[in-house]
């Protein structure tokens, strides 16, 4: 069975999507890792008895440190793939150059990278927004596109389109792991 980690900053929905869809049925999540000490996806981990880890930002003077320490922690896991869903970190190549990973992005890439992506999607011209996962690498949601999901905004307030992108996310992540590892 393929191993698996997960980052993550936050609520972890996307965490426990991929715990709910994948873990011990294709896949096994080897290790999460968090780098904010409260965020609501440790409890994921914890509840699934999945290793985790926190390491945070704040305790390094250079992102490169940052990364080098999470380089070391992933290898330690022996991932085939790290995913970063909802992982709030711009990566350097110290960490590019040595893990194989996938980044959700909740844009149709090359639109709307980094910060504020649904916003931005919602209020621009284009008629369909979506969502991307894509390989990560040091240009910031600059990696190859790996699964690409769209959706009409036609008579969409902001509430249900931002629904529908997170709905939309949980389907290309999984699709986008199993089509990685499928390739591996």
């Amino acid at each position: 069975m393929k191993r698996i980690a997960i980052l993550f900053s936050g609520k972890g929905t996307n965490f426990a999507h991929i715990v709910k869809t994948l873990h011990k049925q294709e896949v096994e999540v080897v290790f999460a890792l968090t780098n904010n000490p409260n965020a609501q996806g440790i409890a994921i981990a914890q509840e699934h008895g999945i290793p985790y880890g926190v390491v945070e930002p704040k305790n390094f003077d250079l992102r490169e440190a940052y990364d080098a320490v999470v380089v070391d922690t992933l290898k330690r896991y022996s991932p085939d793939l790290t995913v970063l869903a909802g992982f709030m970190r711009i990566l350097t190549p110290v960490f590019t150059e040595q893990v194989k990973a996938i980044n959700l992005h909740p844009s149709l890439l090359p639109r709307h990278k980094g910060l504020k992506a649904i916003e931005k999607s919602y209020a621009d011209e284009h008629d369909e927004g979506g969502v991307s996962v894509h390989l990560v690498s040091s240009e910031l949601d600059g990696g190859e596109v790996i699964v690409q999901k769209a959706l009409l905004k036609k008579d969409l307030d902001f509430e249900a389109y931002d629904r529908a992108i997170r709905a939309l996310e949980k389907e290309a992540l999984v699709e986008a792991i199993q089509t990685v590892l499928k390739e591996n």
